[in-house]
């Protein structure tokens, strides 16, 4: 069953392949390849271009970002280098892959698959936030398989071998999408080899023992005994991989990779959507939470963090409802009084409020001199006696009023 028969069955979006790869693996000629091969067959792809180094590609691009961003006057006016200003371009054009997204979803029905060539500095994509968030941009839109381009020649020693794989390992681990390991370059050197170190551990060891004896080395040293536990490690990595051998120069074995790429597209809904899923939900759970604590901080600064009610039983609703309870009470006559306020007398209410004015004469030594001092003593020495004289003779007339009574 075809690639795109497989999708209309399913109802489903045309699968997008992201073609990474060394430089020099043969990525830009293996797209030109499986975009002719489409084409042979009449199921046009939707063909990108993310390398915005490149001088000139092999093939049409619906979307190059060549056309947006121009890579020597981002290495000039940044002041960048060759990695950093593929870098630095991926990371303008990461700010419209929304645009592109919607680009491609418009030619769903009318494509049978999206191809996507990217940089041959591998770790300027893979590695850098703008290569995730284009990844991960599609992942959540369309089935998206990786294809790991292999230059098959460059590894048929164990120790190049091994290597390569381990970067395909990472790149499986970062991405955590399906992926299928191509093996290009079979019409120079076959990939039988591969294969059989791929699912035979004593095929391998055998393959690192030789090499070794034919360059000299010791067979127990530090490097032997790192690469006989590496490929123990990556023994359960293969069991995840579909293994591929093309020729981009002759064109064998594209049939059997788009055979592949369906295989990929229903694990891709078995799992590997589900496994998103459950991030997408799990960072959207954790965002609330992070919301809800924020909020609860918000609410114990301002001291309300308990919600309190009105005096009818109802919950308050406005930030005024939140002051004292106590601000407004009834006084005995049910007249509203606010606590600890006090009004004026009636007499100064009506003069206009309080008349109170204090003066003082200019010159109060006068008040306190001598002559003045002296005189009010006497004044307060005649009061006493006078006082005391009248306070004696109305004692006396009391007695003899009492005496006068009793007989």
């Amino acid at each position: 069953m075809s690639c795109e028969d497989s999708t209309a069955e399913k109802g489903g979006n045309s699968p997008v392949v992201l073609c990474i790869g060394m430089a020099g693996s043969g990525k830009t000629t293996f797209m030109q390849r499986l975009n002719s091969h489409l084409h042979s067959k009449k199921k046009a792809p939707y063909v990108i271009n993310l390398d915005p180094a490149v001088i000139k590609i092999p093939f049409g691009a619906n979307i190059d970002i060549r056309d947006s961003i121009k890579y020597k006057k981002v290495m000039e006016e940044y002041n960048l280098g060759p990695n950093g200003a593929i870098v630095t371009s991926l990371n303008l054009f990461s700010t419209k892959i929304d645009q592109v997204i919607k680009l491609v979803e418009k030619k769903q029905g009318k494509i049978s698959n999206v191809i996507i060539d990217t940089p041959g500095q591998i770790e300027c994509f893979i590695w850098s936030a703008s290569g995730s968030i284009i990844t991960e941009a599609f992942a959540s839109t369309f089935p998206t398989v990786i294809a790991y381009i292999v230059d098959t020649p460059r590894n048929t020693n164990p120790t190049t071998f091994m290597s390569n794989m381990l970067y395909a390992c990472s790149i499986l681990y970062k991405t955590k999408l399906p992926m299928i390991v191509v093996f290009n370059k079979t019409d120079v050197q076959s990939c039988d080899f591969a294969k059989e170190w791929m699912t035979d551990f004593e095929s391998f060891q055998t393959a690192v023992q030789k090499d070794q004896d034919e360059n000299g080395e010791q067979g127990s040293g530090y490097m032997s005994s790192l690469i006989y536990s590496m490929s123990l490690m990556l023994e359960e990595f293969y069991h995840t991989l579909d293994v591929v051998g093309v020729s981009s120069y002759t064109g064998q074995g594209f049939d059997e990779f788009l055979e592949a790429v369906d295989n990929k597209v229903d694990e891709y809904n078995e799992y590997y959507k589900a496994e998103q899923e459950r991030l997408l939900k799990k960072k959207e759970e954790d965002k609330k939470k992070k919301q809800a604590k924020s909020l609860s901080k918000l609410m114990k600064d301002l001291h309300m963090e308990e919600k309190k009610k009105d005096p009818k039983g109802q919950d308050s609703e406005v930030l005024s409802d939140y002051d004292d309870e106590e601000d407004d009470e009834e006084d005995e006559d049910g007249d509203d009084q606010l606590q600890g306020q006090v009004y004026p007398d009636e007499e100064e209410e009506a003069l206009g409020g309080p008349q109170r004015e204090y003066t003082f004469a200019e010159d109060r030594q006068s008040e306190l001199d001598d002559v003045s001092d002296a005189d009010i003593k006497a004044r307060y020495r005649d009061a006493f006696e006078a006082r005391g004289k009248t306070a004696s003779s109305k004692t006396a007339e009391n007695i003899a009023n009492y005496i006068r009574r009793s007989q």
